[in-house]
C-alpha cells in the first residue's frame, strides 16, 4: 500500500503537464513516510491512498522550504534540491506541491480538509517561531513544544485524525495519538541528532546546536549545570565546535543524564497516546515502539 501512494504521489506531480516539475521532483529524497503509514493503518480504504498522497506531498514541500531556511546542503543522506538546482528552485517546487496538494484536498469531505490545511497553517506558525528561538539559545520548555508541536506534530496530528474521519473512529483520540506520535518523533530526532554520527544521519552530528536550535535534551541540560558550566553551554552556542568541546558536551550529558530524560519524555508521550485508543491496536504500538526505539 505505501508503493500505491508513491505511485499516486507521481500521478499527481504528472497531472500537472510540467515536465521540469516532474524532474525536479524525482530528485526529492524519499523518507520514512511515516505519515503514510499512519493513514492506511487506520483507514483501510481506497480514499486513504490519495489522503496519504496529498499529506505526503505537503511534508515534502514542508521539507523543500525548510532545507532553503536552514541553508541545508544535505536531506536524508543525499544532496538538498537547494544545494543542487539553487533555492528558487527548490521554494517554486515547494509551491508546486503544496497547491497540487490543496486542489486535491478539496475533493475530500469539508472536515478533513479543514483539519489537514489547519494543520499546514500551523506548520508554517512552527517555522516562523524555529527561526525566531534560533536567535539565541532557548531554555524555555514550553516554547520548544509549541515550536514542535505546531512544526512537527500538527501533521502528523492532522493525518491521524482525518484517516479516523474517513473509517468513521473516534477521531479526537487518533487525533491524540498522532499529536503525541508527533512529539516523540521529534525529540527522539534532537536526541539521534547528539548520538549518532554523521554516516547514520545523513548531517553531521551536534548540527542542531551549531545552527541555533535548541533543542530538548539542551534544555534539560541546561537546567541541570550549575552557573558556570551554564555559561560555558552558552558560549559554545551557535559555534563549530572542536573535538574538546564535543568531548565536554558529551561528559556533560553523560553526567546529567539529560539525554535519558528527554528519552523518557518521549515514551510518557508515547504512553499517554495509547492509552487514548481504548482498545488494543498493536500496529499503532509497533509504530509508536520503533519509532522512540530508532537510532536512524
Amino acid at each position: 500500500m505505501v508503493a500505491a501512494v508513491t505511485k499516486q504521489i507521481e500521478q499527481f506531480v504528472q497531472e500537472l503537464g510540467d515536465e521540469r516539475s516532474y524532474e525536479l521532483f524525482t530528485k526529492v529524497p524519499s523518507g520514512k513516510m511515516l505519515r503514510t503509514k499512519l493513514i492506511l493503518q487506520i483507514a483501510k480504504t481506497p480514499e486513504a491512498v490519495r489522503l496519504a498522497a496529498i499529506v505526503e506531498m505537503i511534508h515534502a514541500a514542508s521539507l523543500l522550504h525548510d532545507d532553503v531556511i536552514d541553508e541545508a546542503t544535505k536531506r536524508r543522506g543525499v544532496d538538498s534540491i537547494n544545494a543542487i538546482f539553487g533555492n528558487k528552485s527548490a521554494i517554486m517546487l515547494g509551491d508546486i506541491l503544496y497547491s497540487k496538494a490543496f486542489y486535491e484536498l478539496t475533493k475530500f469531505s469539508s472536515q478533513i480538509a479543514q483539519t489537514i490545511s489547519h494543520a499546514v497553517a500551523l506548520l508554517s506558525l512552527g517555522e516562523l517561531k524555529d527561526v525566531e528561538l534560533s536567535n539565541s539559545f532557548n531554555s524555555n520548555e514550553e516554547s520548544y513544544f509549541d515550536m514542535i508541536y505546531k512544526k512537527t506534530a500538527s501533521l502528523i496530528e492532522a493525518s491521524a485524525k482525518s484517516a479516523a474521519i474517513l473509517a468513521g473512529l473516534d477521531s479526537e483520540a487518533y487525533g491524540l495519538y498522532g499529536k503525541n506520535l508527533g512529539l516523540a518523533f521529534q525529540i527522539v530526532d534532537d536526541i539521534l541528532d547528539i548520538t549518532q554520527n554523521e554516516q547514520t544521519l545523513g548531517k553531521p552530528a551536534l548540527a542542531d546546536f551549531a545552527e541555533g536550535k535548541t533543542t530538548l535534551p539542551y534544555i534539560y541540560l541546561y537546567q541541570s549545570l550549575g552557573e558556570d558550566d551554564r555559561q560555558k553551554l552558552l558560549y559554545l552556542f551557535k559555534k563549530e565546535l572542536n573535538p574538546e568541546q564535543k568531548a565536554w558536551l558529551f561528559d556533560k550529558f553523560e553526567e546529567t543524564g539529560a539525554i535519558q530524560r528527554a528519552k523518557e519524555q518521549a515514551r510518557a508521550l508515547g504512553h499517554e497516546a495509547l492509552e487514548q485508543l481504548h482498545k488494543s491496536d498493536e500496529k499503532l504500538r509497533q509504530i509508536m515502539e520503533e519509532l522512540i526505539e530508532r537510532t536512524y
